[in-house]
């Protein structure tokens, strides 16, 4: 594990891509990758001088009956609306369009484990949409294996953050989605989370968050899983997404 956490600290701050094979049986389950992230975090610097727990994350999964997966996400890439990212080198971009939602007080394990799909949304002060440039080290993304991608923070590239604002309970099987990509037409969405609700995998994001005993702090935010798939965009392009009701985001690649 420490050797493919090299690797990927090497790539990250190298700006390059890796060849999978080399790597396949690195890892046997999703504990090993997760020790891999905390390792390219710890390098790179992604949870300050104090070790805290990360400041923003991703996290969802394909529906509520997988296995949810988090990541946390490098500061330097995490930028509000309209957001410019053309000092950061891609290789395969694509777009997730996102709802995130930021906690409004601290989160203790014991809260945690405590926690339930029910209670959880209490603790979240706003949400903003959220674009995400979803990006891999990895150089054939297709044949790499899942443990591989989680590692490299789940595929992150980099994430543009709209306005706050408060949170507050919305029907989201009605809720209607609008993504634009350079001069493609509008992609339109509505009730496409795959959770049904962001707020779902809220205890276990937390309870991820707190596993070492760490308490997570008021202000963390989660990005929380695409209502449009991934689409393909290209250097340069310049992409909207607005979710009717609560906001929009603007970003360049």
């Amino acid at each position: 594990m420490t050797a493919l956490a090299d690797a990927l600290i090497a790539a990250r701050s190298g700006n390059r891509t890796l060849d999978a094979a080399p790597w396949t049986d690195a890892l046997q389950d999703a504990a090993q990758a997760y020790q891999v992230q905390d390792a390219v975090a710890a390098a790179l610097d992604w949870y300050g001088d104090d070790g805290a727990v990360a400041g923003h994350w991703k996290s969802g999964g394909g529906s509520r009956s997988a296995t949810l997966t988090h990541a946390p996400l490098p500061p330097d890439g995490v930028r509000q609306s309209p957001a410019h990212f053309d000092d950061l080198m891609f290789h395969t971009p694509g777009i997730e369009s996102e709802i995130a939602l930021r906690l409004g007080q601290d989160v203790t394990p014991e809260q945690a484990a405590k926690l339930n799909h029910d209670n959880a949304a209490a603790l979240i002060d706003a949400m903003a949409v959220s674009i995400e440039i979803v990006d891999s080290r990895w150089q054939d993304l297709a044949s790499t294996p899942a443990l591989l991608r989680l590692a490299d923070s789940q595929v992150h590239g980099a994430l543009a953050l709209g306005e706050w604002q408060p949170y507050t309970a919305i029907d989201w099987a009605a809720q209607r989605c609008e993504t634009r990509i350079g001069d493609a037409e509008v992609v339109v969405r509505q009730g496409t989370h795959p959770l049904g609700d962001p707020a779902w995998l809220l205890p276990i994001w937390l309870r991820h968050l707190t596993r070492h005993g760490q308490t997570a702090r008021a202000g963390t935010v989660v990005t929380t899983g695409s209502w449009v798939g991934v689409l393909p965009c290209r250097r340069g392009d310049q992409v909207t997404a607005e979710f009717a009701g609560i906001g929009a985001v603007r970003l360049r690649v």
